[in-house]
């Protein structure tokens, strides 16, 4: 049964709409903890965080704004640089081009589907399964106004404000019809530890949460969001998937990293450092603290 803490107060959220952006320029730390209770219903304690989305918080202020590597890995331009390094180029989705303005897109160039991306933001993003439906009048104004957006200034994810404003083109992965199955694989201390598949994305899409030996994990659904009716089948490739994931997430507390599975090959899909800000709804409450305990920022703590 999904959380009760879902209902909102409408009379809350309208408040809250008019403070929101004073207390975002006024104190940042005060704007967390605000919102992080508004949505989750908990108190935020930052001196001494216990739940796995309070350490979030914690990250989300005062480490991962400090660290050019998270800045970089959260790009989706930078991210790829950082996946050469590691020796893992050949998991990068092809891209056709990246570039600063919607106008710089040679689209008559580009095949019949492919699918833009904002490099600097999180879901700023448009697919094109089929070029000659595509709306590049409406698609122009969208990203116009994203590209004029810090997007870290906007979420308080600071982390992402030092990233370049850039449009990436890149494949569009499997039947140009339906999209991918993502593996969402969260990475705590350098281990795998949970993940979530998403299905049926564009159509009925579904969030199946697992633990990381595929056992299900369903206390930790969030957000209202449904599972799958079948438990989506394990890839025959996914320890080595695993093994990617922590291979890249070894120098940060925690991060979740994405990835598809099409016609036998891994590709990756990006880094999230602060899934939805760390503001989840957690179906069994329980669950934030059993992942709090798999997140060590012990280290962190002290440094403050």
């Amino acid at each position: 049964m999904p959380n009760p803490n879902l209902k909102e107060n409408k009379a809350k959220r309208l408040l809250g709409s008019l403070l929101r952006g004073p207390m975002k320029v006024l104190s940042p730390r005060q704007y967390v903890r605000w919102q992080y209770r508004y949505i989750t219903h908990h108190p935020c304690d930052l001196n001494n965080p216990v739940r796995y989305t309070e350490k979030l918080q914690y990250l989300r202020l005062y480490v991962y704004p400090n660290n050019p590597e998270v800045s970089r890995c959260a790009g989706r331009a930078g991210v790829r640089d950082y996946l050469k390094e590691c020796g893992l180029e050949n998991l990068l989705v092809p891209v056709y081009g990246i570039y600063d303005r919607f106008d710089d897109i040679p689209f008559d160039e580009l095949p019949s589907s492919f699918v833009l991306k904002c490099t600097h933001a999180s879901g700023w993003n448009v697919l094109v399964k089929d070029k000659e439906r595509f709306d590049k009048e409406e698609a122009r104004k969208k990203f116009g106004r994203w590209l004029k957006k810090d997007y870290g200034k906007t979420t308080l994810e600071r982390h992402y404000s030092p990233i370049k404003p850039q449009i990436i083109v890149e494949k569009f992965l499997g039947d140009g019809v339906h999209l991918p199955t993502e593996y969402k694989i969260h990475v705590f201390n350098g281990t795998a530890k949970n993940l979530y598949v998403v299905t049926g994305r564009g159509e009925d899409i579904r969030y199946t949460q697992l633990y990381a030996d595929w056992t299900p994990f369903d206390g930790s659904q969030f957000n209202g969001w449904k599972k799958a009716d079948v438990t989506p089948k394990r890839p025959d490739d996914f320890d080595q998937m695993l093994a990617y994931a922590e291979m890249i997430s070894a120098p940060f507390p925690f991060v979740r990293a994405d990835f598809y599975e099409v016609d036998g090959k891994i590709y990756f899909s990006e880094m999230t450092f602060t899934p939805a800000k760390g503001t989840l709804i957690l179906d069994d409450d329980s669950c934030d603290f059993e992942m709090g305990k798999w997140l060590d920022i012990s280290n962190y703590l002290k440094q403050k």
